[in-house]
């Protein structure tokens, strides 16, 4: 059903209206439209908003997560939680954990990760997304010692260490092909939140994934607009998908020569793209400014993450037009452990936001789920608050007003940075209406008030 008559919403602060919706499009929007023929909700002066767009996450690491090992905080927190987490995971083949970070029990090895677990093949992601570490059993199966993937990291005597460094590609084609995850699960959580598109962020995307992202979204598993930075050089991601920035990553553990970087993007450019360049490093940082001042930029061009932004990158980044995807629900998950092991001359540098926009950068929050919240209420609240765990503020000069941080989530997906959407006459019916008004749900964001979302007029989550 795409035809809706929405009564006595909150459109605009402190009013009641009515929106009309015909074939997936708002028709009309003022009060007292004619109901005849259309199905009513009233909205009984809930706030009825453009669904939100998560511009930064990763849809098939995400489904997967739900059946991991959590390895690391808030679950496990020492070696032995971790031993007790992998011995009573489920089934009797291998065994895939998420989350894990050195706090718990230093850098891990397949040495150190037989002493918890041998007798089942183990693969633990670093909460990062960038490491995966493998146990001998999962070593052997892999065929680790004799691999020439670059991303395998090897001691001084050329074994192995069973640490992978961003080679997630190549370790898949290593395991049991169970084909790309289900992502009906995935769509309905993320409609539940009121997330009515998203952007995946997983670079070089191989042709399986490709494909199942494409089915997922043409059956409906995956009721959210999609776009894409994973979509190869030359080609088009296809029907119900949109192309987005090609996805680079400078990588802290291989950075690339800046010429490398420079073909990269000045051939992205040529073929009509720009580029989303994943970035969490001040010297990732400034390798990428030196590359855009060879190729220079193009509308769309992005930065994701920006993890360390010093003061005085921002005007470069302001005359290039780059926008800057970024993640404070970070800090709200692991701000305390940013503060004990981020060097203090780099904390007023971590996760700007107010300082971009006050500068003129364009400005996108998302979440980078899973290895991030992936609520966008959470993610708001901690744009505003910026509150760690333990209760530290962490940047206080670089918290946003709630109404700001919101409009970061309302972008369109194919600009992150840009203005904010509205209801209006003409425009897509991706809508998200809450049980309050907008100034209630600003005070205390959670995604408990959200009522009802819309892809195309179609309600896709309603309680």
């Amino acid at each position: 059903m795409t035809d809706l008559l929405i009564r006595g919403a909150e459109v605009s602060a402190g009013s009641r209206t009515d929106v009309l919706i015909r074939g997936g499009i708002v028709e009309a929007v003022g009060p007292g439209l004619p109901a005849t023929g259309f199905p009513v909700l009233d909205a009984d002066g809930g706030a009825l908003l453009p669904g939100l767009h998560d511009h930064h996450l990763h849809l098939h690491a995400l489904a997967a997560d739900t059946n991991s090992v959590r390895c690391g905080p808030p679950q496990v927190h020492t070696a032995a939680d971790l031993a007790r987490a992998l011995a009573t995971a489920p089934g009797d083949g291998w065994i895939r954990g998420v989350g894990y970070v050195e706090t718990v029990a230093g850098v891990l090895d397949s040495a150190g990760l037989d002493t918890m677990c041998r007798g089942r093949p183990v693969r633990i992601q670093h909460r990062s997304g960038a490491l995966w570490m493998l146990n001998s059993a999962a070593a052997r199966r892999t065929g680790l010692d004799t691999a020439t993937e670059p991303g395998v990291e090897r001691d001084e005597s050329g074994r192995a260490t069973g640490r992978v460094w961003r080679a997630d590609i190549w370790l898949r084609s290593r395991l049991p092909d169970t084909g790309p995850p289900d992502l009906g699960d995935t769509g309905t959580r993320l409609a539940r939140y009121g997330i009515t598109g998203i952007t995946d962020a997983s670079p070089d995307l191989p042709a399986d994934s490709l494909a199942g992202l494409i089915e997922a979204r043409r059956t409906g598993a995956l009721p959210q607009r999609l776009n894409l930075l994973g979509v190869p050089l030359g080609r088009t991601g296809g029907p119900e998908i949109t192309t987005g920035a090609y996805k680079i990553v400078l990588a802290d553990s291989g950075l690339p020569d800046i010429d490398t970087l420079v073909a990269t993007i000045a051939r992205a450019h040529a073929l009509g793209r720009p580029v989303a360049v994943h970035c969490v490093s001040r010297e990732a940082l400034l390798i990428l400014l030196a590359a855009f001042g060879e190729t220079g930029a193009v509308p769309g061009d992005r930065i994701e993450h920006g993890a360390l932004i010093p003061a005085e990158s921002i005007g470069t980044l302001r005359r290039l037009g780059i926008t800057v995807v970024t993640q404070p629900g970070f800090l709200a998950d692991r701000g305390d452990d940013y503060r004990r092991r981020v060097d203090p001359v780099d904390l007023p540098d971590l996760y700007r936001c107010r300082s971009l926009t006050e500068g003129g950068v364009g400005l996108a929050l998302s979440s980078d789920a899973p290895y991030g919240p992936l609520d966008p209420w959470q993610v708001i609240a901690a744009a505003v608050e910026r509150r760690a765990p333990d209760g530290a503020v962490v940047g206080a000069t670089e918290t946003l007003r709630a109404a700001s941080a919101l409009g970061r989530y309302l972008a369109p997906l194919h600009d992150p940075g840009g203005r904010a959407r509205a209801v209006a006459a003409g425009s897509p019916a991706d809508l998200v209406l809450l049980d309050r008004p907008l100034e209630r749900m600003l005070i205390a964001p959670t995604a408990d008030a959200v009522r009802a979302t819309l892809v195309q007029g179609r309600t896709v989550f309603a309680r």
